[in-house]
């Protein structure tokens, strides 16, 4: 039996490496010579990479993708980013602005105004998208992917500079000559004077509007003081239908109409009411549809009142008006029914009533911020935004500061109020980083510098302990991989302020626990904490602070393998569960896609530190399982087609458009499909080797050396590798993973020759020599199959052959019972019990249930796991007629007898046979006689190899 267990690098394993001075981080592209500190950042991005790093990575255009499942997984990708109108994501940072949005549409999901939790974590997903576009421009070089990075970059700039100004007109066709906009999303409202009403004891207000969203308690006008003396008329009210109110003591004692029917959305309506001699009336399109003859308040009795607005409610919590306004009047009389319905027809100057003796609102101004009042009083009124206007002109987000500023004060979470700000933050800051690199576009580096100088800001002015509160929030104070980013900056524009920015969001007491190796983490959100121990290991890299290094290689290995599920994943329902909890915590909502997405990425960064094979054994496990079977494998215009969780509950079916999409992990998901080949080769930071990490078809382009390698395979439905040289001559030492499954054996040819060495798996395979064009290194290395058990559940087993998890397509909502051991061979390899299916590499049919690769996005139900069911001792298909005995932890004498393979021979399994029967019967757990039957059938039994 080959068991397959993973050891990370012992905690106990000494940290001594010399400080680093703060260098350049490498996957930042060249830097343009109009930046301040253009000649020294130059000078360091060509020395190569920090300091502290022993390895450095190639860029993706340094890596190009031959043909296979990750050529296939991404030209689905591709053709998404291809298609997508990118209007759609640009259209909530636009109404942010105030700015036009030209008719797009917000994606649905977490991006869209009325996604989840208010749409609180929107603009998220374009930071995403922008990553993916530039990705795919760095692999593909296709300028439809540039073009596109260009319009949003575009955009984003308009956006920041509106948000720095003051609102402004944005004029639409109206129901007579140009109406005035109030995006939905803007928050934007009118400001009255504080003498509008002028303290009439009869009044008419007449006003045409044009809503475009249905959200309820949205006024049309409220003129008031606060939540006790105010009057209103409410688009909506709890009923859908248009509400005047008017009230001196408060929601109780409000004198109220309601109407009898909701406004058609995206038309023009005329709205008026009238208060007279104790009466009110309100009119919908020139019909009284209600009436109030108890009316004993009016205007007069509300005095002057300081909050006069068109579009806002002196009630926080209830929404802006989204929609158009035009003709704004107020008249101190009560019109008739008659002039009511003249204003039907025409514009009040042209009507009989004339314009309103106390304001007049036409609506047709084009430009500035401000509208004429044309009743004679001088009475204009202003645009504003409900939340003024940023604290620093870097700002740029998709909605307003103001859950930056309530975070502040925040001490618990409530994601329907404060949804991680700076995890958005975080997105955009990294993909407007990810265009500049791509495209060299000067927009994109200034939006992601004034974004940092815009939080240094604010972050900078809070004592330690709010930062560590914040910090320490679930979920509202998530902060992703920020830290990463920011330091990315810092190497380019050099700031004092951004180096000291990434340092606020150290979160002390998590990073002192796993820097002492204290495991803490149980019951922390996982995805809110692995991406910001990849920032860390950034600060280590720009400040040569040890304990960041320390903490981040400590808590990897707290993950892996004590909360790894056998795809590489972690996580149930978004939270670390207790260590070595396995079979536990299987549920429908395990493995969120964005853990692996980001444990991939903190492995490849320690990777550059220590190159600890294990790291990398992580990495394909992760990737050719979990990441690349999160993608579904067909195409899709509006969606990319990702999971979110993956759940490992048996029959399970993937859910490839959760949440209406745009979620975290559809975002991650995006990036991951267009950077598959970004950890495949590694360069020794002086040149002296090249790391071949996976094997995946591929073309290397070592520019420094001149040199090229193509990878060509069709792993893993290949169990081998080979690599052509192409260029100059090189002298160099190729470095060839040995993955830790491959027990079966690791053989490598040079130009046909055999290349002396036993290679260990879980290690690196050298082969030093100097390299000359035509030269062909071939890689043999077959698959085995076999089990791994959960930790805390040794029945409870997932299966691979080779690095691919083999998963059973059945609908069975209960774990699958299993049986393995009969025909196994003497190898330990269990694939003899499986049935290979002819034209279908890597699936096999075991007691009619088919079997498959993870990685296969299809919508089959599947089982990852199944419990492993070996009621009989069988040996080389010989039933010895014995019960196989189980110990308490569910180990069972097959488990033992099978632990000690590969055999040489068939003597020694009979001779591992007798001994571990010898060490049951002592035991108590087997009787004599039934040992005798199981070591005497072992011997009798022919094996395979």
């Amino acid at each position: 039996m080959e068991e397959h267990t993973w050891h990370g690098p012992s905690p106990d394993e000494p940290f001594s490496r010399p400080r680093p001075s703060p260098r350049p981080y490498p996957a930042i592209s060249e830097v343009s010579t109009r930046q301040a500190a253009a000649s020294a950042v130059t000078a360091a991005v060509a020395a190569g990479t920090p300091s502290a790093w022993t390895v450095r990575p190639f860029a993706l255009e340094d890596v190009t993708l031959g043909r296979g499942i990750f050529a296939d997984k991404r030209q689905l990708m591709l053709d998404h980013a291809r298609g997508y109108d990118v209007n759609r994501l640009l259209q909530v940072f636009r109404a942010n602005a105030g700015l036009s949005t030209g008719g797009a549409v917000a994606p649905g999901g977490w991006e869209g105004l009325d996604g989840e939790a208010n749409g609180n974590l929107r603009g998220h997903y374009t930071g995403h998208f922008l990553t993916m576009l530039a990705q795919a421009y760095r692999g593909t070089k296709e300028r439809v992917f540039a073009d596109r990075i260009g319009t949003m970059v575009g955009a984003l700039t308009e956006v920041r500079a509106a948000l720095r100004r003051d609102p402004a007109v944005l004029s639409v066709p109206g129901k007579f000559g140009t109406g005035a906009d109030q995006v939905r999303g803007s928050y934007q409202y009118v400001d009255l004077p504080v003498t509008v009403l002028g303290g009439a004891s009869a009044i008419t207000l007449s006003v045409w509007v044009r809503p475009t969203h249905d959200a309820n308690w949205t006024r049309v006008f409220d003129f008031g003081d606060d939540t006790t003396r105010y009057m209103y008329l409410a688009a909506r009210n709890q009923a859908g239908v248009p509400r005047f109110a008017i009230t001196t003591s408060g929601a109780g004692g409000e004198q109220a109409i309601n109407g009898t029917a909701p406004l058609p959305l995206d038309q023009w309506s005329h709205l008026a009411v009238t208060i007279a001699g104790g009466t009110g009336t309100l009119y919908v399109n020139g019909t009284a549809v209600a009436r109030n003859t108890a009316m004993s308040l009016t205007p007069a009795a509300l005095g002057t009142l300081k909050n006069n607005w068109l579009g806002r409610s002196n009630y926080s919590a209830d929404p802006v008006f989204a929609g158009a306004y035009e003709e704004f009047n107020v008249f101190s009389r009560a019109l008739t029914a008659a002039e009511i319905t003249e204003l039907q027809s025409r514009r009040a100057a042209d009507a009989s009533t004339s314009r309103g003796d106390l304001a007049s609102y036409a609506f047709d101004e084009t430009t500035g911020g401000t509208f004429a009042d044309a009743s004679g009083r001088g009475l204009a009124a202003t645009l504003r935004r409900t939340w003024g206007g940023p604290s620093h002109p870097g700002f740029l987000a998709a909605y307003p500061e103001t859950q930056f500023i309530d975070l502040e004060s925040r001490t618990s979470s409530d994601y329907t109020k404060v949804w991680a700000p700076y995890y958005t933050a975080h997105k955009i800051l990294r993909g407007l980083l990810d265009a500049y690199t791509a495209t060299d576009d000067d927009r994109a580096l200034d939006l992601a510098s004034g974004m940092c100088d815009w939080m240094h800001s604010r972050l900078s002015r809070l004592p330690e302990s709010t930062l560590q509160r914040m910090w320490g929030i679930f979920s509202s104070g998530e902060f992703g991989g920020i830290v990463e980013a920011i330091c990315d900056l810092h190497t380019i524009t050099g700031k004092a302020e951004h180096l000291a920015l990434a340092k606020l969001f150290d979160l002390d007491r998590l990073i002192d626990a796993c820097a002492a190796d204290t495991d803490i983490i149980d019951g922390l959100h996982a995805n809110q904490h692995i991406p910001i121990f990849t920032g860390y290991v950034r600060l280590y890299d720009e400040t040569g602070e040890e304990r960041y290094l320390t903490a981040a290689k400590n808590f990897w290995d707290m993950v892996v393998p004590h909360r790894m599920y056998g795809i590489g994943g972690t996580s149930t329902q978004e939270f670390f569960k207790a260590r070595d909890v396995i079979a536990g915590t299987i549920s429908a909502t395990t493995a969120e896609t964005c853990c692996a997405y980001n444990m991939l990425k903190l492995s490849r960064t320690l990777f550059f530190h220590e190159q600890d094979p294990t790291y990398m054994d992580y990495y394909e496990r992760a990737l050719y399982n979990q990441v690349l079977g999160s993608k579904q494998d067909k195409p899709d215009a509006e969606k990319p087609l990702v999971t979110y969780f993956i759940g490992l509950t048996p029959g399970h079916v993937r859910d490839y458009t959760p949440k209406q999409g745009t979620t975290c992990c559809e975002g991650t998901g995006m990036e991951s499909a267009t950077k598959y080949q970004d950890s495949v080769y590694f360069a020794k930071a002086d040149g002296s080797a090249l790391y071949v990490n996976l094997y995946s078809p591929s073309t290397l382009t070592w520019a420094e050396k001149g040199v090229t390698v193509t990878q060509t395979t069709r792993f893993p439905r290949e169990q081998g590798s080979t690599l052509t040289f192409g260029g100059r001559r090189a002298s160099f030492t190729l470095r060839l993973r040995v993955p830790s499954w491959a027990t079966a054996g690791f053989r490598v040819t040079v130009n046909g020759r055999a290349v002396s060495g036993t290679p260990k798996p879980g290690s690196y395979f050298d082969v030093s020599r100097t390299w000359r064009a035509g030269d062909t290194v071939r890689i043999a290395m077959p698959f085995r199959t076999r089990v791994e058990r959960a930790l805390d559940d040794p029945s409870l087993q997932t299966l691979f052959h080779g690095p691919v998890n083999l998963v059973a397509r059945d609908a069975a909502t209960e774990y699958l019972k299993v049986g393995l051991y009969g025909d196994a061979g003497l190898s330990g390899d269990l694939s003899h019990s499986l049935t290979p299916v002819a034209g279908k590499p890597l699936h096999f049919t075991l007691d009619g249930t088919e079997w498959a690769p993870f990685f296969e996005g299809t919508e089959d139900p599947t089982h990852a796991y199944f419990r492993r069911s070996e009621p009989k001792v069988v040996f080389g298909g010989r039933d010895s007629g014995v019960a196989n005995p189980a110990k308490a932890d569910g180990s069972t004498l097959l488990d033992e007898v099978w632990a000690g393979a590969p055999f040489r021979n068939k003597g020694a399994l009979v001779a591992r046979v007798r001994s571990t029967v010898d060490a049951w019967v002592s035991a108590g757990l087997l009787s004599r006689a039934d040992g005798d039957k199981v070591v005497s059938t072992a011997g009798a039994a022919s094996y395979r190899p």
